[in-house]
């Protein structure tokens, strides 16, 4: 092969892998972005929270004992009345009963007849919700003014099964769900084609992305229109050009991805020995040993039995096996600036599982040289 083959050969190689590097660059920034819809929530754009009591009814046998749950007896007795039947007096005590609270959100923008799902909830004594259904519910938002009405059969979200001698539950049967159980009567006056400033609510206050949603918006637009008034607060004025089409406006600008910033963070749940760590978290020079002492005793014993012919007692010759496991008694120099990977990487070495890597970043924080939040829950 002549040299000039060669050197075209090296030259072509040069590029791909030149070629492979940018990709993989761009690939991880763009990896890293987000939509402004993910980042943000807009003005006006959000729900409500529902809440309402009610009977769930057709129960078999698994209801309210209204000896224990008097409310129930009320609200019953209330529901009859008002259905022409006076019950004022008489002594009934049904079981096919429960006391509920139903529970629902009301989406941004609902309009009167529209379908929500409803949650329902016991609140009474009863043992299962299965096969019940609900009777016509009123649900009622912070203000107090209705906004929705929920009816209709529920989807119990277990069973139970009971006997003389034992009981055995699966799931939650005192809880379950009507899906478009809930008609919208009520609608949240808004009137966002009147609005002349749009204002964007970060979900993770940020001075970072809170400047880079702004310069984002303003470049795509042209001209100066968002403004970071805060770390978590944008106001965005809408062109005259827009008024007439607000929705399609938000719609252009949600749709913009930006490379959302976080401070360093270390989270740690103590129960289940979960560690999530970001990846700006970062390490001063810090030496870190890990070992554990573990003695293991086994208790063996033996029966010591004699001839038959011989005189004697048969006996138990105790027998103990004592071991010493000092663990890992390596020590890990971690160096400073250590990223993520290789703080990871730098206690893996050490054979170090989740519950004592929580100890040595407890550790590493106390010493000053974990520069995150460390937060333990």
């Amino acid at each position: 092969m002549r040299s000039s083959e060669i050197l075209r050969g090296v030259v072509v190689m040069l590029l791909a892998i030149v070629g492979y590097g940018g990709l993989s660059v761009a690939a991880s920034a763009w990896a890293g972005q987000a939509r402004i819809k993910d980042l943000v929530d807009f003005q006006g754009v959000r729900g409500n929270d529902l809440v309402g009591y009610g009977l769930v009814v057709g129960l078999n046998g698994t209801g309210d004992s209204l000896r224990n749950a008097p409310f129930t007896e009320e609200a019953l007795a209330n529901v009859l009345e008002r259905l022409g039947v006076n019950v004022q007096g008489e002594n009934f005590r049904p079981r096919n009963v429960a006391a509920v609270l139903v529970t629902a959100a009301l989406p941004p923008f609902a309009r009167a007849g529209s379908r929500i799902d409803v949650m329902i909830s016991a609140i009474g004594d009863a043992k299962s919700l299965l096969g019940g259904a609900l009777v016509m519910t009123p649900l009622n938002a912070a203000d107090g003014k209705i906004y929705a009405v929920a009816q209709g059969p529920l989807l119990a979200g277990g069973e139970a099964f009971e006997g003389n001698a034992s009981t055995l539950t699966k799931g939650v049967p005192t809880a379950g769900v009507i899906p478009n159980g809930g008609r919208v009567e009520r609608e949240v006056e808004f009137e966002l084609a009147q609005l002349q400033t749009v204002r964007l609510a970060l979900r993770n206050p940020d001075f970072t992305t809170a400047n880079r949603i702004q310069h984002r918006i303003n470049q795509f637009l042209g001209q100066p229109l968002a403004a970071a008034l805060d770390p978590g607060t944008i106001d965005l004025q809408v062109p005259d050009t827009q008024r007439r089409q607000i929705a399609g406006f938000i719609a252009s600008i949600e749709s913009l991805e930006v490379l959302p910033d976080q401070p360093a963070k270390v989270v740690v749940d103590q129960r289940s020995g979960t560690i999530v760590m970001g990846a700006d978290v970062r390490i001063s020079t810090v030496a870190v040993s890990q070992g554990n002492l573990t003695v293991r005793i086994t208790e063996t014993p033996q029966v010591s039995q004699p001839n038959p012919f011989a005189a004697g007692e048969t006996i138990t010759v105790p027998r103990t096996d004592i071991q010493v496991d000092h663990g890992n008694n390596r020590m890990a120099l971690v160096e400073g600036g250590a990223n993520l990977a290789e703080l990871v990487a730098g206690l893996n070495a050490l054979g170090v599982g989740p519950r004592d890597m929580i100890d040595i970043l407890s550790a590493i924080k106390s010493a000053g040289a974990l520069h995150a939040e460390f937060i333990v829950r």
